[in-house]
């Protein structure tokens, strides 16, 4: 029995010269106010580029295009080299947010299932933005309004009252787009042919296969300037749209890329690419 009290003796004096030497315990904080959990230390700021945007760390983008979608993204013939607006507005975007645009060719057809599956970090084609896309993906602000012509042949004469009385007259787009739903509407689908891209639906129009493209005015500036002096806007269709980059359901990277286009819009950087570009005058 004694020797049992000697080791509780020692046991517990072992407990209070280690409990002396444990360093003190931080005083008790004061309760918050309300049921939120009280937060132990200030929140770390996040870090900033030199143009008090976020800092992406040097992550690179994937970003989709088609390269056959002129003045946003297509392949210079002289060259070979791949160019337009979407190229010097997303290497800008990622000037300013420190990341690296990586441009991947796809084509149109199945883009936006593959956007919502996350084969890419973002779309930037001249994407306009409509409720149902938005179900699928999420769209930066806007960057451009912009309306859907009808481009023909420049010694056409039809007007656009003609095109919608002579129903041997065809009209092209390219599928799956917006454009091809105005053409269904505006002309009927029976009269409609819609072709894999633009360039396609373009060179049915220069080769007499269709009698008029429907399309976005601003690639139709864009072919026109690529084959000067043989096509023309017959007629204006729709106004108001709105063209955006598309994302990922959840992305990340919509506030920064949102934030850097307000920077450009605002610094006049966004509206000297557009003049470059043909999108604006």
């Amino acid at each position: 029995m004694k020797k049992l009290t000697l080791i509780l003796s020692i046991f517990v004096l072992a407990s209070l010269v280690l409990a002396a030497c444990a360093p003190k315990p931080p005083p008790a904080a004061t309760p918050c106010p309300t049921q939120a959990p009280c937060p132990t230390e200030a929140p770390a700021q996040p870090a900033l580029t030199e143009f008090g945007l976020p800092d992406l760390g040097g992550r690179v983008i994937t970003v989709a295009v088609e390269n056959a979608y002129p003045p946003f993204n297509y392949i210079d013939e002289a060259t070979g080299e791949a160019i337009g607006w979407d190229y010097d507005t997303l290497r800008e975007i990622c000037t300013r947010l420190n990341c690296v645009p990586e441009f991947t060719e796809a084509a149109w057809d199945g883009i936006f299932p593959a956007m919502e599956a996350g084969e890419y970090d973002m779309l930037a084609d001249g994407v306009t933005f409509t409720m149902p896309r938005s179900y699928m993906v999420e769209f930066s602000i806007p960057y451009i309004i912009y309306g859907q012509v009808l481009l023909v042949r420049v010694d056409e004469t039809a007007t656009l009252d003609d095109f919608l009385a002579n129903t041997d007259m065809l009209i092209g787009t390219q599928i799956m787009t917006t454009n091809e739903i105005v053409a269904h509407k505006t002309f009927g689908a029976e009269r409609v042919q819609s072709f894999e891209d633009f360039g396609a639906a373009v060179l049915a129009l220069l080769g007499g296969d269709v009698d008029g493209v429907v399309i976005d005015a601003v690639a139709a500036a864009g072919y026109m300037l690529a084959n000067e002096g043989q096509m023309k806007i017959g007629a204006e269709l729709t106004s108001g749209e709105l063209l955006a980059f598309a994302f990922p359901p959840g992305s990340d990277l919509v506030m920064p890329v949102n934030a850097a286009l307000r920077s450009m819009q605002e610094d006049g950087t966004l509206d000297t690419l557009n003049k470059k570009w043909g999108m604006s005058k």
